[in-house]
């Protein structure tokens, strides 16, 4: 798999000129985390991140913005959009424990995200149309201040 992953991590880094400087920031601040291990509950880098608290530090770290702490607390907190209309930087929300929105990523691009899955593994890049995303995939969310950045830039 390393050299699938190094493939994309080239397309990724340019992804600034593409999609805007804000999301493209998003990208490289969540890409900086890949390897990070999984932990319940976790807010750091340093000690280790669930789902919600990754989105919550890629987006407090890049744009200042402090997202609520769970995945179902932040999809509520962002716009819902059609998965049609993905851009890197949004928000991407699975259903793994029986109950909507129980897990979040940060889309990428080429429906690619990247998250923190589960104990045992740590931060990386998955495919939203591999068997086991794809039908868990319970809808996509744009932060606002995202939307607004990305408008400016253009």
């Amino acid at each position: 798999m390393p050299g699938t992953t190094d493939g994309w991590l080239g397309q990724l880094q340019s992804v600034g000129a593409q999609t805007g400087q804000v999301a493209g920031e998003l990208v490289n601040t969540a890409l900086g985390l890949i390897g990070v291990p999984y932990r319940m509950g976790g807010n750091s880098p340093q000690t280790g991140l669930d789902c919600s608290g990754f989105v919550r530090y890629v987006y407090a770290n890049t744009l200042g913005l402090v997202l609520p702490r769970r995945a179902a607390e932040q999809a509520r907190a962002t716009a819902p959009i059609a998965k049609e209309e993905l851009r890197p930087g949004d928000l991407v929300f699975f259903n793994t424990m029986r109950r909507a929105f129980s897990h979040v990523g940060v889309y990428l691009g080429d429906g690619k995200f990247i998250h923190a899955p589960r104990k045992g593994e740590s931060v990386k890049i998955s495919d939203m149309n591999d068997r086991y995303w794809a039908r868990r995939f319970n809808g996509a969310r744009r932060v606002d201040a995202l939307d607004a950045a990305v408008a400016d830039v253009r």
